[in-house]
This record gives C-alpha cells, sequence and structure tokens, in this order.
C-alpha cells in the first residue's frame, strides 16, 4: 500500500527542518537515506545544477541525473552537457519532447509562436518541457532541483523540501539558501564545468529563442521570456515548478517547526 498523503506531507517537513543545519552535499545525503525509492536530479547545466551533479558524483550517491533536452538549447549548454560527463565519468539521461506533440505545435503555432502570446510559450513549455519532465519523474519517490531562494522574488517563499501532491513526490532544493556567489565558488573551487554563457551576463539559461542577457539590476530570472510583463508570465516560470493553481510549490511545516 502507498503511503499515505500525511506521511509524505511529514517527511517532507522533517527533510525541511534537518536540512536547516546541513550543507549542500549533507542534504543530499540527507534526501538519499531518508527516502526510499528512486530519487531524480534535473540539470539544464547552470551554474547550480553543475554543482549539484559534482556532488552527486563525488559522493557516490544513487540519484539519477536527468535533463530535459527540449531541442532549443544554446550551443554552450550541449558542450558544457558533453564535457560534464566527461569530468564526472556519468552518462546524463536525455528526456526529449514527444514527436508527434512537437510536430502537433509547430503545425497549429508555427516555429517561433511562443512569441506571439503567453498561451503560446505555454504550450511550448509543455510540450519541450512539462511532458518530458513527467517521464522523468514517472515511479520517483523525490526530485532534487537546483532552485533557490535569491533567483527571483517569486522563489522566495520556498522551502528546503515540500511534498509535490500532483506528481506525487518529495521536491528537495539542496542550494536553497546558497547565494550565486556562494555556488560559483563552489564550481571554481571543485573544477566543475561552468557554461560560458554565464561569463557573457546569462545567469539564468534557458532555451535559446527564449532567453538573453540580464541588465545591469536585473533579477537573475529577468533574461527568460523577457517579453513578456512579470504578471503575464507567472513571473518567469515555465511550469515545471508551479503546482496545479499556477504557483510555486512550497515547503509544508511540521507542527511546532517555527516560520521561517
Amino acid at each position: 500500500m502507498a503511503p499515505a498523503a500525511a506521511d509524505h506531507d511529514a517527511l517532507a517537513a522533517r527533510l525541511d527542518a534537518d536540512f536547516a543545519a546541513l550543507d549542500a552535499p549533507g542534504r543530499l545525503r540527507a534526501l538519499r537515506a531518508g527516502v526510499e525509492g528512486r530519487i531524480v536530479f534535473t540539470t539544464s547545466f547552470g551554474l547550480e545544477d553543475q554543482a549539484i551533479a559534482h556532488m552527486i558524483a563525488e559522493a557516490g550517491l544513487d540519484i539519477a541525473l536527468v535533463t530535459l533536452d527540449t531541442g532549443r538549447m544554446f550551443p554552450e549548454t550541449y558542450e558544457v552537457w558533453r564535457e560534464t560527463e566527461r569530468r564526472l565519468g556519468v552518462r546524463i539521461a536525455a528526456y526529449c519532447p514527444d514527436g508527434a506533440a512537437l510536430e502537433a505545435l509547430v503545425e497549429r503555432q508555427g516555429i517561433d509562436g511562443f512569441y506571439e502570446s503567453v498561451p503560446n510559450r505555454h504550450a511550448c513549455c509543455d510540450v519541450r518541457k512539462v511532458a518530458p519532465l513527467a517521464r522523468a519523474l514517472s515511479g520517483a519517490s523525490a526530485w532534487a532541483t537546483g532552485l533557490r531562494a535569491s533567483q527571483s522574488l517569486h522563489r522566495t517563499g520556498m522551502g528546503f523540501a515540500s511534498f509535490d501532491a500532483g506528481r506525487s513526490l518529495i521536491k528537495a532544493n539542496p542550494l536553497l539558501d546558497w547565494s550565486r556567489e556562494d555556488v560559483a565558488a563552489y564550481c571554481a573551487r571543485h573544477g566543475a564545468p561552468v557554461n560560458a554563457l554565464h561569463a557573457r551576463g546569462f545567469p539564468s539559461i534557458g532555451c535559446a529563442p527564449c532567453t538573453r542577457a540580464v541588465q545591469p539590476g536585473e533579477d537573475e530570472r529577468a533574461g527568460r521570456w523577457w517579453w513578456e510583463t512579470s504578471d503575464q508570465a507567472n513571473d518567469k516560470e515555465c511550469g515545471l515548478h508551479v503546482g496545479a493553481d499556477g504557483r510555486l510549490v512550497r515547503a509544508v511545516k511540521a507542527e511546532g517547526l517555527a516560520d521561517r
């Protein structure tokens, strides 16, 4: 019999509380020790993901490394993917869009129809990212991500761990309280491969047609879907990290734990 939802909530709350006293590698070890079954880490080869991939490989943790290959990524992203596999001695599994769904999308809205409206952009993200993610996470008990609270105002309310009811798994954010400088220092210290676009003003890197360099004073995700206003675009989220209500999945707090 599958654990009740209350059990998942309790586990998420316990991990959320435990993570606060641990460093990021310790959080990944605690996640692996505390969750039975398959754990998946999804990487888009950004700075945060490179740090986490190194932590997982260095500790030899049984956590699957996967990526969502949308077919529209920058050449530099494919380069760092190749170098990451070489340096870490791992194979990163690719989940790609369904061919028939992608053909239907392009026939319906054109090759770059996502510029024309927010619903078009969401439809593109659904085919190229959300549906492949569902396959990547199928049967998984937990999902580790590279989300940080300081990446955008919309992400400041996240917890270290939460129960994603829509996907019925634990979602963990081991770098939640790290700054971008912390992540960069870790990658430099450990020689983790870094996407060359970061040095060209791209702190957040997605699909090539949908990402631009940020301007001084902009938040890290301002370059994503830059043609959309914040209220239109659900604060620069593609759908991977939002629930059925369109909001980011937050932590479930254990009874008696103080709010952060």
